[in-house]
């Protein structure tokens, strides 16, 4: 299969100077391999996105050079390309994986797991689930109403990939991550089982995102063995940070782009830094065609 990469931002705020980063890879890795490039609004968080910021970043990604043959605006074959959308054939899956086995409810809040002795864990934005509702012999959960529906990862299993920029990466269920959600309480797939739908449905052949996503990788190839599905390649972007070294976020508004753009910053010189390495990190190599 041709070369099918994607832009998968988040309107939940203005996209800042590490987001346009990455997306200038995924859109450069695209080209230079002759294939396609598909944007995917990813806007399932009822309570912060907003239509304005899905205008926002069609308008940034466009001033940066960006461009893409599939997406919200332009339509497609595989849309469509708003998850919010999407919700009928992600049910499909949650019952698919419900109908295998692999999924349990769990009535643990956030915060009973954050107050478990193995959590949190300071590698992820998920803590490790401590296993509290999982079944065991001869125990049923009786009240199964706004329920979180986990995937039951099988502990010791040993998840391997090698990533496109960083090289091999060796995770071990149970110990790197735990069981993780992957339906939501208030009826929304979590981001691990979007994510994975929209990509197989998509025929992404690669997954190009920062590298704070490296675990949630781990359990997306755990989701695409249990769906008896191929996974694509992924390479992970190096992330950038502030001055004082924290990993850029959207409450950073001073480097978002549209900031930038407005204190004359151009596409051409955001292009050039991007393109250079900064200390302590990999130049971004050149993808086969």
């Amino acid at each position: 299969m041709s070369y099918r990469g994607r832009l998968a931002p988040s309107p939940t705020g203005y996209l800042h100077l590490g987001h346009a980063r990455t997306f200038w890879t995924a859109s450069q890795r695209a080209r230079q391999a002759g294939g396609t490039l598909i944007l995917r609004n990813e806007d399932l968080d009822r309570d912060r996105a907003r239509p304005e910021f899905v205008a926002a970043f069609l308008e940034d990604l466009r001033w940066l050079g960006l461009e893409w043959t599939e997406g919200p605006d332009v339509g497609g074959p595989f849309g469509p390309y708003s998850q919010s959308e999407r919700l009928s054939s992600y049910r499909e899956i949650l019952e698919r994986l419900r109908a295998g086995g692999w999924l349990f409810p769990c009535q643990c809040s956030r915060k009973d797991i954050q107050n478990a002795v193995r959590a949190p864990h300071a590698a992820d934005d998920e803590p490790i689930y401590p296993g509290t509702c999982r079944p065991r012999t001869g125990i049923q959960i009786e009240h199964q109403s706004r329920v979180n529906w986990r995937f039951r990862v099988p502990d010791g299993a040993v998840i391997e990939f090698v990533d496109g920029h960083f090289g091999p990466q060796r995770f071990v269920a149970g110990r790197d991550f735990g069981d993780f959600v992957v339906w939501r309480h208030d009826d929304l797939p979590s981001y691990q089982l979007a994510c994975v739908a929209d990509d197989a449905a998509m025929r992404i052949t690669e997954v190009v995102r920062g590298a704070d996503l490296l675990v949630s990788t781990a359990r997306q190839l755990l989701l695409y063995q249990a769906l008896g599905w191929p996974p694509p390649r992924f390479y992970h972007a190096p992330l950038l940070a502030d001055e004082h070294g924290v990993r850029l976020a959207k409450r950073h508004a001073a480097l978002s782009l549209r900031a930038l753009r407005n204190a004359g910053r151009t596409p051409e010189s955001l292009r050039t830094e991007f393109s250079t390495p900064r200390p302590g990190e990999l130049p971004l190599p050149t993808p086969p065609a």
